[in-house]
């Protein structure tokens, strides 16, 4: 499926030359931990704006625990509560089902700006499942942040090992958005403990 980049969808203020972060994820809730993670990226990769990215649903995951887009991005908006931090749902507008088509679109849309692409070790662990992971890491560079239990896992997973020639040293990152794709670094620091599904096991809400 083509996405049209010239249609009249809504995304957070860009400009040629910023360097966005794009962090997308189900947010289902957005908590601490993806604050954690946003902060460090801005931080370290020296980046202007970070986006999170309200998906309609991860397509490896049971959208039978979703909770409502509208909730998962006035919850998202409110735990963001940072200037640099925008929250969208454009995936929603423009019918991206893969991260690939969303990435393809926001680079035809926005070519001079210097998108990274922003995950959590977690997600580097199962990469090598995502549709087209491989064209996802030729779109733009890729930061990723730590996680507990994904330290040493994660680096070592299939994904990894198959992009491991353009890993970049940790004292690259405040210059990953000057690269060209492929090319990502592995952020070490403080690592946050929360996850959505354990919250959503413990306050009961699995929709």
């Amino acid at each position: 499926m083509r996405l049209d980049a010239s249609g009249p969808v809504h995304l957070p203020p860009v400009a040629p030359g910023l360097r966005i972060g794009l962090y997308g994820g189900s947010f289902n809730p957005a908590h601490l931990g993806h604050r954690h993670v946003s902060l460090v990226a801005l931080r370290r990769l020296s980046l202007d704006r970070l986006w999170w990215m309200v998906t309609p649903g991860n397509p490896l995951k049971d959208r039978g625990e979703l909770a409502a887009i509208d909730r998962r991005v006035a919850e998202a908006d409110r735990v963001a509560d940072h200037p640099r931090i925008d929250v969208t749902d454009f995936e929603l507008r423009i019918g991206a089902r893969y991260t690939r088509q969303t990435l393809r679109f926001l680079t035809r849309r926005n070519p001079s700006v210097r998108f990274v692409w922003i995950m959590g070790a977690d997600s580097l662990a199962t990469f090598h499942r995502w549709q087209g992971f491989f064209e996802i890491a030729r779109l733009m560079p890729i930061a990723i942040i730590d996680r507990p239990g994904f330290t040493l896992t994660a680096p070592a997973a299939r994904a990894a090992r198959a992009l491991a020639r353009w890993r970049l040293p940790e004292a690259e990152a405040p210059n990953l958005a000057d690269r060209p794709a492929p090319a990502w670094v592995f952020l070490h620091g403080p690592r946050s403990t929360l996850s959505s599904t354990a919250l959503r096991a413990r306050t009961g809400d699995g929709a």
